[in-house]
C-alpha cells in the first residue's frame, strides 16, 4: 500500500517550527492591540461571488487559483484566497458602518490558492492582515501599513523600505486608462500571452508581468502618478509626508498597481533586504469602492496582507528567527507504585504556573532522571516507593538535593524556580 502524503503545496508544520509561528503571530497580535485593531474571524468558505466581485474576474486569483466547488445545495463556494473580501463582506453583513468610525480590524487566517509552490509560498498559507474602514485620510493608510512595518521591525528586519504608487480615483483614472490602453494596443504584438489577455480585461495588470520584453515596454508606458487629479495628488503628498514624519523610508514605484476599479489612490509594497531579489514582504492599498461593490454603503477602506510563511523565510535568512524557548521547568520522577501521586503532583505544579512533565513510558527512576536532563528541566522531584518519606527535590544543574514534605513541595519548587527565573516558562 502506498504511503499517504500531504497534498502538493500543503505541508505539516512541526515542532519546533510551530513555536516560532506562535512567537511571530503573538508579536503581530501584540502590535495590533497596541495600535487599536480588534480581531475578526471570518469563515474559511465564502460564496464564490464574494471573491469574483472583490478580487475581480480577469485576475489570476479568480480565473486560475481559487479552490471552488458546489455544495450539496448547488451553491458555488470557494476557499478564501485572500482576507480583505471576507472582512468587507462581514463589515456589510453586521452593519459595521453604524459603529464608531473608523473601524479597525485585523485577522490571522489561512488562505488557499492553487498556485505553483515555491519557497515561502504554499497552496495553503497563513496571512496576518489588517483593514481600516471609514477614513479616507492618508493618515489611515499610514496607520495600517505602519502596524505591519513595526511588527517586522520588532522581529529584527530593520532594512525596510515602503514603495508607493497612486492609482488615482474614478475622477482621474478613466482618462489615464484610455492613454494606457492605447499605448499597449500599439505594441500588442510584442506582449506576452497573459498581457495580451489582460489588455482587454484588466490592463493595469500588465505592469505585473515578469516577462522581460513586456517589462521593457512597460518602462515607457504612461504613469498613473503623472495623471492624478488635484485631490489624489494631495492625498499622495500627504502619504509621503506622514511616512517621513515616522522616519520610514519611501520610494515611488509606478509598477505597483491595483488593477480593479474599486481600488483608489494608495498602492504599496514593503520590501526587506533580507529576501534579496525576492524582497517583497507584503503589500497593501486603498479600496474605497469595495464595500459599495459588495452591496454596502459607500465606505472608504485601506489595508494590507502579509504571509507568515514568507516572513519566517525572511527572518531565517536574516538570522532573526524567534528562539524555541518552550522548556520543562520541573520533572516528576516516580517509582511505579507512586504513579497516581506523580500525576497529582505534576497537575498541582502546572496549576501554579510551572511547566512540569511526568514519565509516561514506565521507565525506571534512573531512566526518568536522564529524561529530565534531556528535557532541560531545572529541578526533579523524586517519589520513591515509600510514601511515608519526604519527597526529594534535586537541582539538576548543581546536583544538590533537599528533602521536602509532600504538603509543601509545590510551593518549594515554585519558589526555587522563581529565584532562577524559570517559573512560568510554559507561558508565551
Amino acid at each position: 500500500m502506498s504511503k499517504v502524503q500531504a497534498p502538493r503545496g500543503m505541508r505539516d508544520i512541526l515542532p519546533p517550527q510551530t513555536r516560532q509561528w506562535q512567537r511571530v503571530i503573538a508579536r503581530a497580535r501584540e502590535w495590533a492591540h497596541r495600535c487599536g485593531f480588534r480581531e475578526i474571524r471570518t469563515p474559511i468558505l465564502e460564496h464564490t461571488e464574494v471573491f469574483a466581485r472583490a478580487v475581480g474576474k480577469g485576475t489570476d486569483i479568480v480565473d486560475k487559483e481559487m479552490y471552488t466547488f458546489e455544495d450539496r445545495g448547488g451553491r458555488s463556494l470557494s476557499l478564501r484566497p485572500e482576507g480583505t473580501a471576507g472582512v468587507a463582506r462581514a463589515f456589510i453583513d453586521h452593519g459595521m458602518h453604524t459603529w464608531p468610525q473608523p473601524v479597525k480590524l485585523y485577522y490571522v487566517a489561512d488562505m488557499f490558492r492553487y498556485d505553483r509552490p515555491q519557497a515561502g509560498r504554499y497552496r495553503q498559507h497563513t496571512q496576518f492582515g489588517a483593514e481600516i474602514f471609514g477614513s479616507a485620510q492618508a493618515a489611515a493608510d499610514v496607520e495600517v501599513l505602519t502596524l505591519a512595518i513595526r511588527v517586522i521591525q520588532s522581529l529584527g528586519l530593520r532594512d525596510v523600505v515602503v514603495r508607493l504608487n497612486s492609482v488615482g480615483c474614478p475622477k482621474c483614472r478613466p482618462a489615464y486608462l484610455q492613454r494606457f490602453r492605447a499605448y499597449f494596443t500599439q505594441h500588442e504584438s510584442a506582449l506576452d500571452e497573459d498581457s495580451r489577455r489582460r489588455l482587454h480585461t484588466n490592463p493595469l495588470r500588465i505592469l505585473d508581468s515578469k516577462v522581460p520584453s513586456t517589462r521593457a515596454l512597460s518602462a515607457d508606458a504612461p504613469k498613473t502618478i503623472d495623471a492624478l487629479c488635484d485631490e489624489c495628488r494631495a492625498h499622495f503628498e500627504d502619504l509621503q509626508r506622514h511616512f517621513a514624519a515616522l522616519a520610514i523610508p519611501t520610494a515611488i514605484d509606478p509598477f505597483i498597481v491595483r488593477g480593479l476599479d474599486y481600488y483608489t489612490r494608495t498602492a504599496a509594497e514593503i520590501l526587506s533586504g533580507a529576501l534579496g531579489a525576492q524582497n517583497a514582504m507584503f503589500g497593501g492599498g486603498r479600496y474605497d469602492g469595495l464595500v459599495s461593490l459588495l452591496g454596502g454603503p459607500p465606505t472608504p477602506g485601506v489595508g494590507f496582507g502579509m504571509g507568515i510563511d514568507r516572513l519566517l523565510v525572511a527572518l531565517d535568512e536574516n538570522g532573526s528567527l524567534p528562539a524555541d524557548d518552550l522548556r520543562v521547568d520541573a520533572y516528576v520522577a516516580a517509582a511505579a507504585s507512586r504513579a497516581n501521586d506523580a500525576l497529582a503532583l505534576v497537575d498541582a505544579l502546572r496549576a501554579e504556573g510551572v511547566a512540569a512533565e511526568v514519565d509516561l513510558m514506565g521507565r525506571t527512576l534512573s531512566a526518568q532522571l536522564k529524561a529530565a536532563g534531556r528535557a532541560g528541566a531545572a529541578v526533579a522531584v523524586l517519589l520513591e516507593d515509600d510514601a511515608t518519606t519526604p519527597l526529594v527535590v534535586r537541582d539538576l544543574l548543581s546536583g544538590e538535593q533537599t528533602a521536602v514534605p509532600a504538603a509543601t513541595v509545590v510551593a518549594h519548587v515554585a519558589a526555587a524556580l522563581a529565584v532562577r527565573g524559570r517559573r512560568g516558562a510554559a507561558e508565551t
